[in-house]
């Protein structure tokens, strides 16, 4: 099966950005965008407060350049 052209790479919890930028090369994508999205957590009084960022960088495959 042929891989995607892109996809995306969440930077998880216990990941630094530099071991998801290698997870990346090692399966064969580039970054070419890097998102942060916030992620809420509900409070006592049921507003939403923000959490965290979540790190997302979106690749695509090396062989589509050459």
């Amino acid at each position: 099966m042929a891989k995607k052209r892109k996809q995306q790479f969440s930077v998880g919890t216990e990941e630094s950005i530099a071991d998801c930028l290698d997870r990346m090369k090692k399966e064969g994508y580039r970054p070419v965008r890097r998102m942060e999205k916030p992620v809420f957590k509900e409070n006592g009084s049921k507003t939403p407060v923000i959490s965290h960022q979540q790190i997302i960088f979106e690749g695509i495959l090396e062989e589509d350049e050459r």
